[in-house]
C-alpha cells in the first residue's frame, strides 16, 4: 500500500513497507533489505460483469465462458455503493480465490440532493455537501446543481467533473 525508501546514517538502506492482507484487511508494516528477497505472487485478473447481488453476496459472469461467480460483498469495502447492474469489474483470483475486485476509475452518478447553486460563487477551493443516487454524500462544486450527471473517482470517492 506504501513504500518509503529510508536510508539512516548508520548501516545500510531499507525499503519500509505497509503491506495489507488481501484475504482479511489486516495492515503490516514489514522491513526489507536490498540483500532481502520476496516471492512474487501469480495473479490471474479477469474482466467479469456485475449481474446481481443476495445475501451479502455478489453475483459476476465471466464474458468469455458466461459462469457465474459469487463473490463476498465486503472484498468492496466502501467502494460497494459504486458498483452497478451491468458494470464491468477487474476480479483478482489466486488459483480459485477471489482477492479483489477492482472497479472502473471512475463512475457516473446523479445528484438527488444539494444545496441550491448560488450566483457569483465561484472561489477555487469551495465545496458544498451532496448526497448522489446511491447514498454516498460527497463533496461537490457550488455550480453543480440537484439532478446532474457528475463523475465520481471511485478510488478517492470524490468528485470528478460533470457528465
Amino acid at each position: 500500500m506504501k513504500v518509503s525508501h529510508v536510508k539512516p546514517g548508520k548501516g545500510g538502506a531499507f525499503a519500509q513497507v505497509e503491506l495489507k492482507n488481501l484475504r482479511d484487511g489486516r495492515k503490516l508494516n514489514e522491513r526489507f533489505r536490498s540483500e532481502d528477497r520476496v516471492e512474487q505472487v501469480r495473479l490471474d485478473n479477469k474482466d467479469q460483469q456485475f449481474l446481481y447481488e443476495t445475501d451479502g453476496r455478489l453475483v459476476f459472469m465471466d464474458g468469455e465462458t458466461y459462469e457465474q461467480t459469487e463473490i463476498d460483498a465486503d472484498l468492496l469495502g466502501d467502494r460497494r455503493p459504486f458498483l452497478q447492474d451491468g458494470m464491468m469489474a477487474t476480479v483478482e483470483y489466486h488459483g480459485e480465490e477471489a482477492l479483489s475486485v477492482r472497479l472502473p476509475q471512475k463512475v457516473k452518478c446523479r445528484i438527488v440532493q444539494t444545496e441550491p447553486v448560488v450566483r457569483g460563487q465561484t472561489a477555487a477551493n469551495s465545496f458544498k455537501p451532496a448526497i448522489l443516487d446511491n447514498g454516498l454524500r460527497i463533496m461537490v462544486p457550488p455550480f453543480v446543481g440537484r439532478d446532474e450527471d457528475i463523475w465520481v473517482h471511485t478510488e478517492l470517492m470524490e468528485y470528478s467533473e460533470r457528465a
